[in-house]
């Protein structure tokens, strides 16, 4: 028989850790938080966490400081967030690399990116323009696919680098159409766009924010967009209208914490992120900036790194790619 003093004192213990459970995410946050970019300052995933952060601080009545760590191919900033402690006060930023990264590296890393992470939100993602020198003679996607299979290995395609996530669009591009492109890897996205503008390379793909002011001028000709039309290029077409609806290139940028940080902080931190991105002034200015804003709940945002981590990694196992 269970003594009655042993039953009670175990009673009041269960209540008291109910009680506890909701109030420690209720109160969150009660001192600054720490939001680590794991890039240097000036890229997209810093202007995001960037143009977020005021929303957070106001919504949350704390600081939210962010917290540059480049290095490594995003690993530096994303382990970081990993090994930090799991009670809400380290949180990270992340873009594609995160869903990158398990395929190209293959094992390699220093965390397991779906079990060392809980996912918050799906901030936003960004449609990519595939874009071709004035001298190249395609005006659309699909003529750019016969000119490539006219002449196989002739036509170069620009990157911002090895196993980046404008050389996967290549590459995605390459497997879908069924072409022979001779891939140029440069270290960084400015400098490849420069040389497509020079006429050293055939095509690239780029973010609206990079590139769009070059196809204004007419220094670069676009050809299609992945992920659907853009008000900010209404005469580009997709590149499913073109026929090539699989190449649905679109970097992602998303918030994630610790694995093992309580579920109600992450949801307390999804509704107040993931509502920002969803409403108003933030929805607002990522709109305006070329952005698509998604705002998703951590589970949506959870099976969409699980989709994305199985099609990268297919690509680069098809590719035979490896990190350099």
């Amino acid at each position: 028989m269970i003594d009655r003093r042993h039953f009670f004192a175990g009673a009041a213990a269960l209540a008291s850790a109910a009680l506890t459970r909701p109030a420690c995410a209720q109160d969150y946050p009660q001192r600054p938080v720490r939001m680590i970019v794991p890039y240097a300052p000036g890229g997209a995933s810093d202007i995001l966490a960037r143009l977020i952060q005021p929303h957070l601080d106001r919504e949350l009545g704390q600081a939210f400081i962010v917290d540059n760590r480049g290095g490594g191919a995003s690993q530096v900033g994303t382990q970081a967030v990993a090994t930090a402690a799991p009670d809400g006060y380290t949180i990270g930023v992340i873009d594609s690399a995160f869903v990158i990264n398990p395929g190209l590296f293959a094992g390699k890393l220093p965390y397991d990116t779906q079990r060392d992470f809980a996912p918050v939100s799906l901030l936003a993602t960004t449609p990519l323009v595939l874009v071709v020198h004035p001298s190249v003679p395609a005006n659309t996607a699909q003529e750019l696919v016969a000119l490539a299979k006219a002449k196989p290995g002739e036509i170069t395609f620009a990157s911002a680098g090895l196993g980046t996530a404008i050389h996967l669009a290549g590459e995605q591009f390459r497997q879908v159409a069924g072409i022979d492109i001779n891939h140029i890897p440069y270290r960084g996205g400015g400098p490849s766009v420069l040389d497509l503008i020079a006429g050293k390379v055939s095509f690239t793909f780029s973010t609206i924010p990079s590139i769009s002011e070059h196809i204004r001028g007419g220094r670069v000709r676009a050809l299609g967009l992945t992920g659907g039309r853009s008000s900010h290029l209404p005469d580009v077409p997709s590149m499913a209208e073109a026929g090539l609806g699989g190449v649905d290139s679109a970097p992602l940028f998303g918030m994630i914490a610790p694995a093992a940080v309580p579920a109600g902080i992450i949801e307390r931190l999804s509704a107040v992120a993931g509502g920002a991105a969803r409403s108003g002034a933030l929805r607002d200015r990522l709109l305006d900036i070329g952005y698509v804003p998604v705002g998703s709940t951590p589970a949506a945002f959870r099976a969409r790194i699980d989709d994305e981590i199985a099609k990268w990694t297919r690509i680069i196992q098809t590719a035979n790619i490896k990190p350099s």
